[in-house]
């Protein structure tokens, strides 16, 4: 069973990710902030972490990098989902270690599809890979 991380200071976000996501037979874990998202991927070590950029306490950028950097954390893919849509913030998401970065409004029907295609490609060792393609696909301008 795939076991998710959302870290996002919205609750209706957390509840629309949550709701499509256990109904394709994956375990949900939820944050409301930064801090408490870091604590929950360190205690639980999820397969995939959800994350939003724009949150108070710690923003997703700070959450992601850190957790890139501790050993323990530094395999779970994470996947940005955020109402920042800017090219740049793409690109930054990419860069920082995301593997897929989904802008908010997003259909949550391909969500659960979404996760289980980007922990299957983490867990062959394509992060690398994953995020050349994105990056190579926002040069092109084709996001």
């Amino acid at each position: 069973m795939i076991r998710v991380l959302i870290v996002d200071d919205e609750a209706p976000i957390r509840l629309l990710c949550r709701v499509n996501l256990e109904v394709e037979g994956m375990e949900v874990l939820e944050a409301g902030d930064g801090r408490a998202g870091l604590e929950i991927a360190r205690r639980e070590r999820p397969d995939v972490v959800l994350l939003d950029v724009m949150m108070p306490i710690l923003d997703g950028w700070q959450v992601a990098e850190t957790l890139l950097e501790q050993p323990e954390t530094a395999g779970i893919p994470i996947i940005f989902l955020t109402a920042r849509a800017e090219v740049r913030d793409h690109a930054r998401g990419l860069e920082i270690g995301g593997i897929e970065y989904v802008t908010k409004p997003f259909n949550p029907v391909a969500l659960a599809p979404l996760v289980r295609d980007m922990v299957a490609r983490a867990a062959r060792g394509e992060q690398d890979n994953l995020r050349r393609e994105r990056l190579a696909s926002l040069r092109r301008g084709s996001f």
